[in-house]
Parts: structure tokens; sequence; C-alpha cells
């Protein structure tokens, strides 16, 4: 999870480390961003991890993520991880957003790969709970 929030990080102009991204996830892994439509109503997009690639590469605005919290729960070859982030555009500059990351990882005999990741903002309109980390505003 680290990994994860290290190499998604960086200047607009700086290329990230897709390769490193890529070996974290399971072949059919997805990430699952949701939003609120223009309509008002929530929604999720589905990604492979080659299309968040696409999506993102071409940014030209920094984007930075770090982890505030984490809630895991692991049981054989599974582990979930709630994990509460924080986003600025600038390495230093403002909080733009948080919200939180629901991972879902396998385990096989060697190490984890990420199969989902289902994440929520607060721009969506909630407000993190106190319990994962809601009162920290880094």
């Amino acid at each position: 999870i680290k990994a994860l929030y290290e190499v998604i990080s960086g200047e607009g102009n700086e290329p990230r480390n897709w390769d490193r991204f890529r070996y974290l996830f399971a072949k059919d892994a997805r990430l699952v961003p949701t939003t609120k439509g223009q309509d008002g109503e929530y929604v999720y997009r589905v990604l492979t991890p080659e299309e968040y690639i696409t999506r993102f590469s071409s940014r030209t605005q920094g984007f930075y993520e770090w982890e505030l919290n984490r809630k895991t729960e692991t049981y054989g070859t599974i582990a979930h991880a709630f994990t509460t982030y924080a986003t600025r555009f600038t390495k230093t500059g403002p909080v733009t957003n948080r919200g939180i990351n629901s991972i879902q990882l396998f385990k096989d005999s060697k190490r984890y790969y990420i199969l989902q990741i289902f994440w929520c903002g607060e721009d969506s309109g909630f407000s993190l709970p106190e319990a994962y980390g809601g009162g920290n505003k880094q």
C-alpha cells in the first residue's frame, strides 16, 4: 500500500514508474473510483490498471496522495485495508481532497497483489468518520 501511494504521487511533468505500478496488481485487477454525477446521483467507473495509467499519465497538474490512517483485516489468502488518504496538487500545497481507499489484496506464497481499489472522496459530499482519521487534516 505504501508503494501504491508512492508510485502515483509526483509533479505533473514528472513521469511515474508505471512498471512498478503494474507490478502491484493482480492480472484481473480493477480500480473503481466513485463520484457524484452532474445529476447529483452517485456513480462509479471501473478501470483496469492500464486504463488508469492512460488516464493519469498525461496529467499536467501535480498529484500527491498519502495515507492518514489504515484499518486492515486478514484471513488466509485475503486482506482488506480501509486506508484513509489526503491529496495535494503540489508537495507542500494545501490538502485538496481526502477520502477512503478500500483495497482488497490477494496473498500467494510470496507476496500480496492488489485485486481491487474502490474509493470515495470527501469531494463527493461525505466527511471522513473519526474512526478513520476524520479529525486528521494534514
